[in-house]
């Protein structure tokens, strides 16, 4: 589990996608203290396995469901990536749950300064817009963000001179490609919502259907 408080920017050395699936090399520092082969780290908000650690840095594995479902495909050596390593059990709850593994991507449509903060307009896929609400999480690139406003197609964020500094998000542009993770709990609530109506209807031998011809 991760808190989406991101630890520092590291660098891809290397980055070999075969057939959906891979590994990728980070140049990295801060999080290698007390990182042992197997622990987790989330890269942009990924969660990834250390398969092999040197004094600068780590290699992961990457699933073809990853490639699927992240931005990673599009990245290339030399980008610049957040990294977290995950919560440990005595840590600061700074953020919010975050698992790591990402719901799918959306699209920067926009970013604007408004005074020492800056607006960034994410658009992004029903399903994902469908768990997002004002003023709730959501994690872009492995960043815990509070969600300003949500639209019909899209959601915007404020972000920090903190953020700005500490991550990688200042450096996106109009068109670039960002992982998304919708709060977990939203993600529940709406599971056991589902699994509870339609139990309820096949108890009670009504339907939707029903209920519409009745004009309920």
């Amino acid at each position: 589990m991760f808190t989406g408080i991101v630890e520092e920017i590291g660098t891809i050395r290397h980055l070999s996608i075969n057939g959906g699936s891979g590994s990728i090399s980070i140049k990295a520092s801060e999080v290698l203290n007390g990182t042992k082969i197997g622990d987790s780290i989330a890269v942009n908000g990924i969660c990834l396995t250390v398969t092999s650690l040197s004094s600068d840095g780590f290699t992961a594995d990457v699933m073809a469901e990853t490639a699927r479902r992240s931005a990673l495909f599009k990245a290339a050596a030399g980008d610049k990536v957040n990294l977290e390593r995950a919560m440990a059990a005595d840590g600061r709850f700074g953020g919010h749950i975050v698992s790591g593994h990402i719901d799918g991507t959306g699209t920067i449509v926009s970013m604007k300064r408004e005074e020492n903060a800056v607006w960034v307009t994410v658009e992004a896929p029903p399903e994902i817009i469908g768990l997002i609400v004002e003023k709730g999480s959501v994690c872009i690139d492995g960043i815990s963000l509070t969600v300003a406003a949500v639209g019909k197609d899209s959601f915007k964020v404020s972000i920090i001179p903190h953020t700005a500094d500490e991550t990688t998000l200042i450096l996106k542009r109009a068109g670039d490609k960002v992982n998304l993770e919708n709060d977990i709990v939203g993600k529940y609530v709406k599971k056991f919502m589902t699994q509870e109506g339609s139990a309820a209807e096949e108890s009670s031998g009504l339907t939707m259907d029903m209920l519409r011809e009745l004009d309920y």
